[in-house]
C-alpha cells in the first residue's frame, strides 16, 4: 500500500532510528541537525530539552525549505537531557569528563528528559516532554575504570547509554526506559497519531 506522507527524523541517532523501527516506522529521512546545544544561564534542564527539540525541528523544516520531494512531510526531533537537580550532564567526548559524570551519577538518583517535537503537513507544532528518574546503584573505581574502557560514554548525555553496559548501573527506575534511550515511545506514537500519522498501517504483516 502507497503511504501518503513521509517523516522526516532530524537526528542522526541509531538509538532513535531503532526505536522507530521497533514501532514500525521506517524514516523517509534522516537529517541530523547541527545546532549549538550550551544551555543558557540558568536554564533548566526540561526547558533545554523543549527547547532543543524545537529547535532541531525548526532547523530541519528550514532546510527543506522550497524543496518539493519533502513537501507535507512530517519532521520529528528530539533531544534527551540528563539532570543531577538543575545541574545537566552534557554529552561527554573525554574521558575525564566522563568519569566525572559517573562519580556525580553513583549511588543517587538523577533524571532523564526528552523532549520530542513534531512538525506537521499543515506546519503546526507539538511537543512533549517526558521525565524518568533512574538510580545508579554505588560505582566502584573497579567498574568505573572498565566502564571508561569500554567506550560506551563517548557522545552520550550523562556518559552513559542505558541500552550498553551502564544498564548493570541502574539499581531503580521510574517512568518510561525508551526514553531513557532517546525516544519515548509511547509519547511519541500519541504524538503522530494524534496528528493523522497512519503508524499502523506500516506495521509488517504476518
Amino acid at each position: 500500500m502507497a503511504l501518503k506522507y513521509k517523516l522526516i527524523l532530524a537526528s542522526g541517532s541509531p538509538r532513535r532510528v531503532d526505536l522507530l523501527n521497533q514501532a514500525g516506522i521506517e524514516p523517509s529521512r534522516l537529517m541530523p541537525m547541527d545546532i549549538d546545544e550550551t544551555p543558557k544561564k540558568s536554564e533548566h534542564p526540561r526547558s533545554l530539552a523543549r527547547r532543543l527539540s524545537a529547535e532541531k525541528a525548526e532547523a530541519a523544516l528550514a532546510a527543506i525549505k522550497g524543496d518539493i520531494t519533502w513537501k507535507g512531510s512530517y519532521i520529528l526531533s528530539a533531544d534527551t537531557v540528563v539532570a543531577v537537580g538543575r545541574r545537566i550532564l552534557g554529552k561527554a567526548e573525554f574521558a575525564d569528563e566522563a568519569l566525572s559524570a559517573l562519580h556525580l551519577l553513583s549511588g543517587r538518583n538523577h533524571l532523564v528528559y526528552t523532549g520530542v517535537c513534531l512538525v506537521t503537513p499543515d506546519r503546526k507544532i507539538r511537543q512533549k516532554i517526558v521525565e524518568t528518574k533512574v538510580r545508579f546503584k554505588r560505582l566502584s573505581g573497579f567498574e568505573i575504570e572498565n566502564y571508561l574502557a569500554s567506550g560506551q560514554w563517548r557522545g552520550k548525555a550523562g556518559a552513559y547509554g542505558i541500552q550498553g553496559l551502564a544498564g548493570t548501573f541502574v539499581q531503580k527506575m521510574v517512568g518510561s526506559y525508551t526514553n531513557v534511550v532517546g525516544l519515548p515511545l509511547y509519547e511519541t506514537i500519541l504524538l503522530l497519531t494524534g496528528e493523522g500519522f497512519d503508524v499502523h498501517s506500516r506495521w509488517p504483516e504476518a
